[in-house]
């Protein structure tokens, strides 16, 4: 039976919705997996989301080939970190495959045999340093198995069957390829999601029931944590600090070139795209080198920047996954708390209800629902400018890695945008209380980056896997108090990783101590917090605030 009547636009769309659903709920399972190129547990995430925009672009697709072409553009249009773009890859060369040979009226398993083989020369050829033990074998392996059997006469099922069971085997070796896997005692996150793509096939065509998410993510082995890597001096992909992805708007010509500009400046580079658009990822330590060499070949657009320490240290790779669901950075709220027209307004991003009415009482115009994890696109914090009241607007970003975000701003509308560059709540609120509404963007800037500058700020929050930290090993269940350079507490209970962090960053011109209390603290933590500090600090002030923050017991800032 020919592809079109066994898996014709229907049916692709339906394995598509089916991929998509299965990578939701196994989306946590994933991110427990990631430890690779850096432990920053998002690839579960990020594969989820690419498949979101695919089944948006689907949307109105009629034939075969509107179907096959939506997947194509929608795949690299929504790719989000390294594994969402090397599935772009790998979706792109299942559909322009699938497209191409079932109009020449090929059989089933020969035309997604080859087209697995495609995806996987794609992959390959997307990734400026291939890796073996990752995702990129996986789906290598995949297709052999598939072209196998299909070369003995196998049929669809049994062609996919192969494929898989190879895929599987693969997935299992991982750990033996790649020595950061085997340390942590799990296989490849991003091989893990990509079977589920077989999944999704095979329950198509038979109806075959689909596999369930465990809700205990056990390691493949019991391998404690990996100790920090000996080197040389010379960095390796896990201590490139950021990872930078835009669209390129570029001649297909001048690729080579941008490619090997950024070989000298990162890795875990993928640049992927064609026809003029580019969608380009690497991990660097040179934010502007990699958008310069965007500048020098095209027009880099659509820019995001995330800081790979931080996620390291924070919600994605040590902060519960089964805490409550907080909202995408691609959707999140806007709150506009002002109507009435004023020259300048501010713009904050943040999360909690009491963060939200501290912010407000201070004189926010509005705030955007984001934070670490949920860092908001440019299109959003665009679409807060606009509906804020005023000619000129601030930006407080409150989080390193929006920073870059919000500087794009500024060139995307007609109103006057600068961007205090706050990288912590408490920062934002030292910021706004320096804010004056009847006086000029440029001049508030000022004011309040240098009140901004004066706080030294820290967060308590609870681990949920072992970890290594320059204050110790960090085990799970565990609290961490983490400052300007890191982690500089970990305790088993909650009072004393906040008391240790307190006593890391105090010094003695410090006055006041700002305590920001989460969904999880509670009045008693608190009140021991609070007489800790009139013990052995008495000439410290404290200022506690309710902020309802989730999954962060405490903010705090210092000044």
């Amino acid at each position: 039976m020919s592809v079109a009547q066994r898996l014709g636009a229907r049916e692709i769309q339906s394995v598509i919705a089916t991929f998509r659903d299965l990578l939701l709920g196994h989306k946590e399972m994933i991110n427990a997996l990631n430890v690779y190129p850096v432990p920053d547990g998002d690839t579960g995430t990020n594969m989820s989301l690419t498949l979101e925009s695919v089944c948006a672009e689907l949307e109105g697709a009629e034939d075969l080939d509107e179907v096959c072409k939506a997947i194509s553009h929608g795949s690299l249009m929504g790719a989000r970190g390294n594994s969402g773009v090397i599935m772009s890859q790998i979706l792109r060369g299942l559909a322009d495959t699938v497209r191409t040979e079932s109009a020449a009226g090929g059989e089933d398993a020969q035309i997604w045999a080859k087209a697995f083989t495609v995806a996987a020369t794609a992959a390959y050829g997307a990734v400026q340093r291939p890796v073996e033990g990752t995702i990129l074998t996986v789906v290598r392996e995949v297709a052999e198995g598939a072209t196998a059997a299909a070369e003995t006469g196998a049929d669809l099922v049994a062609t996919l069957e192969a494929g898989q069971a190879q895929g599987h085997d693969a997935l299992a070796r991982t750990p033996d390829m790649l020595p950061v896997l085997k340390d942590a005692g799990v296989v490849d996150a991003g091989g893990q999601g990509l079977l589920l793509l077989l999944d999704a096939l095979l329950h198509t065509i038979d109806g075959r029931e689909l596999p369930i998410a465990p809700t205990d993510f056990v390691r493949v082995s019991q391998a404690p944590a990996p100790a920090p890597a000996a080197n040389n001096g010379e960095k390796g992909i896990a201590d490139l600090r950021y990872e930078v992805m835009f669209f390129l708007d570029a001649n297909d010509d001048r690729i080579d070139e941008f490619r090997s500009a950024w070989a000298e400046i990162g890795d875990s580079i993928v640049v992927v795209g064609g026809d003029g658009i580019w969608n380009c990822h690497i991990h660097s330590d040179d934010i502007g080198g990699c958008i310069e060499a965007g500048i020098a070949v095209g027009r880099p657009h659509k820019i995001r920047v995330t800081d790979l320490l931080e996620e390291l240290e924070h919600m994605e790779s040590l902060v519960d996954p089964n805490a409550p669901a907080q909202p995408d950075g691609t959707e999140a709220s806007i709150i506009v708390n002002a109507t009435e027209q004023s020259r300048c307004g501010v713009i904050t991003v943040g999360v909690g209800e009491g963060i939200r009415a501290i912010f407000e009482s201070l004189g926010a115009t509005a705030m955007v629902l984001g934070g670490q994890t949920m860092n908001p696109p440019t299109e959003l914090l665009l679409h807060a400018v606009n509906q804020v009241p005023a000619d000129e607007v601030l930006l407080l970003p409150n989080n390193k890695n929006i920073i870059p975000v919000a500087n794009q701003v500024n060139d995307l509308t007609d109103k006057i945008v600068r961007v205090v560059p706050t990288r912590s709540i408490t920062e934002g609120f030292a910021a706004l209380l320096e804010f004056d509404p009847e006086a000029a963007a440029d001049d508030n800037a000022v004011s309040m980056t240098e009140a901004a500058s004066s706080i030294v700020a820290g967060e308590v929050t609870q681990a949920v896997r072992d970890a290594n930290s320059d204050a110790g090993p960090v085990s799970a269940g565990d609290y961490i108090g983490i400052g300007p350079v890191g982690i500089t507490a970990v305790a088993s209970d909650v009072v004393t990783a906040t008391t240790s962090l307190i006593e890391s960053l105090l010094a003695e011109d410090h006055e006041l101590l700002t305590l920001i209390a989460g969904d999880d603290a509670t009045e008693a933590g608190t009140s021991l917090i609070e007489a800790w500090l009139e013990d052995h600090h008495p000439d410290i002030d404290i200022e506690v605030h309710q902020g309802e923050q989730p999954l962060y017991h405490y903010y705090l800032g210092i000044e």
